[in-house]
């Protein structure tokens, strides 16, 4: 009886144990299941996580918003940005690059990211996204690649126009009166004079750099009025950014020429007149 009595209460205890197990652990299953990913997030590779664009060969225009983070594994924050980003075209040409900006601390294991680029696909179909780590010591064995097929969606309606700037190659001599023009497509409109100042002061493209095109008109600035007279006269006025620590004739001149003939391309333009909030005079002295 007693025997009978020891094994039943054996049996009682590893019962309870075995509720107390399931109670506070949960089922026999203790793998923790991974942190959701929302959806709308694309988890690339280890590290890299890209929140825009996503899906397999997703389908960009320009202005292309790229966004994300990164949370290790070589791919981290370092003085507030966490890599870049270069589109290139389906034969290798450089459309646009810029680095991924953080946009969060910076020095935390998770780093939120973002850029945007903007680029001029006149024929190509496919392209890929090139993106790359941080790596400021340099050493080949912490590069970290990945890239991302694209296609270009269907342009819009389109319009050619020409924007001017300065090209050592074309002009060795430094003239600084010479400029020279790149074609640019933009969706059509009927400013296309501002539409070709507003292509002018994005500066030249990396295609375009690697040309030898350069521009003398700081970044930042912005167009406040554009007024075409019934003369042919275009009265053209800029923020205080276009003559900010501008020094020297040449470049003085270049930024003269560049913006004149940008706007003369035009047949409805014979003269330009250049102000900054509103004032004609004593601007853009050498």
């Amino acid at each position: 009886m007693k025997k009978a009595l020891a094994v039943i209460l054996v049996l009682a205890a590893m019962g309870a144990l075995s509720f107390l197990g399931w109670k506070f652990y949960g089922s026999s299953d203790l793998t923790p299941s991974a942190t959701p990913t929302p959806a709308t997030t694309m988890p690339i590779l280890s590290g890299l996580i890209i929140s825009e664009p996503t899906g397999a060969n997703p389908a960009v225009s320009s202005p292309l918003k790229i966004s994300g983070y990164v949370n290790g594994d070589g791919w981290f924050g370092f003085e507030g940005q966490v890599g870049s980003v270069k589109l290139v075209d389906e034969i290798g040409n450089v459309l646009a690059q810029k680095p991924l900006t953080a946009i969060t601390e910076w020095m935390t294991t998770t780093v939120k990211f973002e850029t945007s680029l903007e680029f001029n696909n006149l024929s190509a179909q496919t392209g890929k996204l090139i993106f790359r780590n941080e790596n400021p010591a340099g050493m080949p064995e912490m590069e970290k690649e990945f890239v991302l097929p694209v296609k270009f969606s269907a342009p819009a309606e389109t319009v050619k126009l020409k924007a001017y700037f300065a090209n050592d190659n074309l002009d060795p001599e430094a003239t600084c009166e010479k400029v020279f023009s790149v074609t640019r497509e933009v969706p059509k409109t009927a400013a296309v004079a501002r539409a070709a100042l507003e292509e002018l002061l994005k500066g030249p493209t990396e295609a375009e750099k690697a040309g030898g095109y350069i521009t003398t008109i700081n970044p930042g600035v912005v167009i406040q009025s554009l007024v075409i007279s019934a003369t042919g006269t275009a009265y053209v006025d800029f923020s205080e950014k276009l003559q900010e620590a501008v020094g020297g004739s040449c470049r003085v001149a270049m930024i003269h020429w560049q913006i004149v003939e940008t706007l003369k391309q035009f047949s409805t333009v014979k003269n330009v007149v250049v102000s900054i909030n509103g004032n004609t005079e004593d601007i853009l002295q050498p």
